[in-house]
C-alpha cells in the first residue's frame, strides 16, 4: 500500500485509527477457547466489527510467538484474512526487528513477502545496515522506533549526543539512508509534547503513535503536536478496544470503543 492510498483511506473513513491485535488467551472471551483456533476467531470477530472505523491493524508478533507454531499459524491466518477481505487496511507487523544485513534481509522477506504485511517495526540501534535491507522492498514501509512510550525510554533515547538528543539524531540520520522515503516512525503518545520538535525533522513522514487509551496518551495532544498537511498519523489503541468486554458481545463492545475514537478523530479532521 502506498502512502497516497493510506491518506485516501483516512479521508474516506474520517479516521486515522490503528487497532492493535495483541491477543492474550488469558484475556479473550472464555467461550472462544473451545474453538480450534481461538486466536484467529477472536481476531476475525474484532476485524469484522471494526474494519470500517479504522485504517490499520497491528498485530504484535510477541503475542503470537508465545504460543509457538499454533500462534504463528493464527497470525498467518489473520493477515491472510485481512488481505483477502479488507485489502484497504494498512497492516503492520509489530515485530521490532533489527540485526545485521543478512539477518535483516531474512526478517524483511518473512514479513513482506511470505506473510505479505505492508510494514514492519524495526529497532535502529544497530544502524544503517540493519535497516536498509527492509527498505529494499518496493511498496513496503519500515517503521523505525524513534521515541517510545515506555518508562525506560529515558535511559537512552533522550540522552544528549553531540548537543542533540539521541532520538533526534537517529531520526535525522535515517533520512540519509537508501530509500528513506519508505520510512515511518514510532513516537509514543505519552511523549506528545516531543512531537512538535520531531515534526521539524520529518515534516512529511507518517508517525505511528501507540499509547492512546489504556496507557494514558491524549488523542487531542497527539493531533495538536503531531499532525501535518496530510494528517501523517496512525494512532494505535489495543487493549482499550479489543478487551472492552469478555462476554458473547465482545466484538460489539469493541466496535463501540473504536467508534468513540473514530468520532473524536472525525471531529479533529473536520
Amino acid at each position: 500500500m502506498t502512502t497516497t492510498q493510506l491518506i485516501q483511506q483516512i479521508q474516506t473513513k474520517k479516521s486515522f485509527l490503528c487497532i492493535g491485535l495483541d491477543v492474550d488467551l488469558e484475556k479473550i472471551p472464555p467461550h472462544l477457547l473451545a474453538s480450534e483456533d481461538p486466536i484467529f476467531e477472536f481476531n476475525k470477530a474484532i476485524i469484522d466489527a471494526t474494519h470500517d472505523l479504522c485504517v490499520s491493524y497491528k498485530p504484535n508478533t510477541a503475542f503470537y510467538e508465545a504460543y509457538g507454531v499454533k500462534g504463528w499459524m493464527a497470525l498467518q491466518r489473520t493477515i491472510d484474512y485481512l488481505n483477502q477481505n479488507y485489502p484497504e487496511q494498512f497492516t503492520i507487523a509489530d515485530a521490532k526487528r533489527g540485526d545485521i544485513g543478512n539477518t535483516s534481509g531474512r526478517y524483511a522477506k518473512a514479513f513482506f513477502e511470505d506473510m505479505a504485511f505492508d510494514s514492519v517495526t524495526v529497532a535502529p540501534y544497530m544502524g544503517k545496515d540493519s535497516v536498509e535491507p527492509f527498505l529494499e522492498f518496493e511498496g513496503k514501509h519500515t517503521i523505525l522506533l524513534a521515541l517510545t512510550s515506555n518508562e525506560g525510554a529515558f535511559d537512552f533515547q533522550t540522552l544528549t549526543c553531540d548537543n542533540q538528543e539521541l532520538y533526534k539524531k537517529v531520526i535525522a540520520t535515517s533520512k540519509g539512508w537508501k530509500n528513506s522515503q519508505q520510512l515511518m516512525y514510532v513516537v509514543g503518545a505519552t511523549k506528545a509534547e516531543y512531537l512538535a520538535e520531531i515534526r521539524q525533522i520529518i515534516p512529511d513522514s507518517f508517525l505511528l503513535v501507540p499509547g492512546v487509551g489504556a496507557q494514558g496518551g491524549s488523542l487531542e495532544e497527539v493531533w495538536h503536536y503531531g499532525k501535518n498537511d496530510s494528517v501523517g498519523l496512525l494512532v494505535n489503541s489495543s487493549r482499550g478496544i479489543i478487551y472492552a468486554a469478555s462476554g458473547l458481545d465482545f466484538a460489539e463492545k469493541a466496535r463501540e470503543e473504536a467508534l468513540k475514537l473514530q468520532q473524536e478523530m472525525a471531529k479533529l479532521l473536520a
